[in-house]
């Protein structure tokens, strides 16, 4: 560890833990998380969903001790990179490549693809130099995916404004559009430089936002259905790879 490296930081612990939802979530139904669509006749399917689950829970256990965190951040960067962004959602990208939704879905991999090469760089006996660019690769992926989640909430309002709370003021498509709008800028900001922790700060508490206000909510009105444990799930991973990347940008903060 070089002097002026970050430390892991608290963010993992949070990612970590989103992490170990995903793979508990595959070990409860014995399949692939809807965001990596593994190919339904793909051979041995079933058993390797279950050892990815059950790796995934170990990576994710892995992140909260010092002395297992490279290690864990290093395989959950290699197995996000490579297997589900490149061979999974790269495939789904090249098929539907006209789709926005292809991208802003892809971008949910990227951001814990992300985190998990920021977490990893942050624990490794790396080149400063080297270290430095490999933080700033991920930082500026997050970026981008913070700017496509912005984006999809323009492109889908019609499935965005109807999470939010009808409680809250001072409309459900007032907040559809703000939240999009935030998503844009804390991308923006961290892409630039300019204010960059900040906003990476303002990405992670509105992430945490969404679980009491409109995703748990969703949970709790359909239990039986996988898409809001999923949704839960990626979401506590989202918290905590902004969080990441806001405790990476503490030295490198204009």
């Amino acid at each position: 560890m070089t002097q002026d490296k970050a430390s892991p930081g608290y963010g993992r612990h949070a990612f970590g833990a989103g992490i170990i939802a995903i793979g508990l979530l595959g070990l409860v139904l014995g399949t692939f998380h809807p965001g990596q669509p593994v190919p339904k006749d793909f051979p041995g399917r079933a058993v390797l969903a279950y050892v990815v689950a059950a790796l995934l829970v170990i990576a994710g256990a892995g992140l909260q001790w010092r002395r297992t965190v490279r290690w864990a951040a290093g395989g959950l960067a290699a197995y996000y990179w490579l297997a589900v962004v490149l061979l999974m959602d790269g495939r789904l990208i090249f098929r539907n490549w006209r789709e926005y939704l292809a991208y802003s879905n892809t971008a949910e991999q990227v951001a814990i693809a992300a985190a998990a090469l920021i977490v990893f760089v942050s624990a490794a006996p790396l080149d400063p130099i080297l270290a430095r660019r490999l933080t700033r690769v991920g930082q500026v992926a997050f970026g981008v995916c913070a700017v496509l989640f912005g984006g999809a909430h323009f492109f889908y309002m019609n499935l965005t404004a109807p999470l939010v709370p009808k409680w809250l003021p001072p409309s459900q498509l007032f907040w559809g559009y703000a939240t999009g709008v935030f998503h844009i800028a804390g991308g923006l900001a961290i892409i630039s430089g300019i204010r960059a922790r900040l906003g990476a700060i303002l990405l992670t508490v509105m992430y945490a936002a969404f679980t009491p206000l409109a995703l748990l909510p969703l949970l709790l009105s359909k239990p039986d259905q996988v898409g809001p444990w999923a949704e839960n799930a990626v979401n506590l991973a989202l918290i905590g790879a902004a969080w990441v990347v806001a405790d990476s940008l503490r030295k490198s903060e204009r």
